[in-house]
C-alpha cells in the first residue's frame, strides 16, 4: 500500500515492519488487521484493513459504514504506545530505546 499524506510518501513495500496485530473474523464490524511500519527516513505509520467500526471503516452511503483499508501516520511516541498495547516487549523494545527508561 502506498499513500502520500501531507507531502510525505508512505509505502509498505519500502518500509520496515515493526509488528502486526489482528483480531475478529471476516464480516465482523470490529475486525482489524494492521501493521506498524518505519519508513527509511524514520517516520512511523500504521497500515491495514478493518470492519465498519474499526479505524479503517469508511462511509459508503447515507448513514451507512463499510469496512476499508488505509494508512495512518504516527508520531514516534504514538508508535510506542501502539506497540505497548499490541505487541510483546521483545518485539519492539530495541526500536524505542531512546523513549524507554528504567522504572
Amino acid at each position: 500500500m502506498r499513500r502520500i499524506i501531507e507531502g510525505k510518501r508512505y509505502d509498505t513495500e519500502t518500509a520496515t515492519e515493526i509488528g502486526h496485530r489482528s483480531s475478529g473474523a471476516m464480516g465482523d464490524f470490529d475486525r482489524i488487521s494492521e501493521s506498524l511500519y518505519r519508513t527509511p527516513r524514520g517516520n512511523y505509520f500504521r497500515a491495514g484493513s478493518g470492519g465498519a467500526r474499526s479505524a479503517y471503516g469508511q462511509s459508503c452511503g447515507q448513514n451507512c459504514w463499510c469496512g476499508g483499508e488505509g494508512l495512518i501516520p504516527l508520531a514516534k511516541e504514538e508508535a510506542l504506545e501502539w506497540c505497548e498495547r499490541w505487541l510483546e516487549t521483545d518485539e519492539y523494545e530495541g526500536e524505542f530505546e531512546d523513549l524507554i527508561e528504567e522504572a
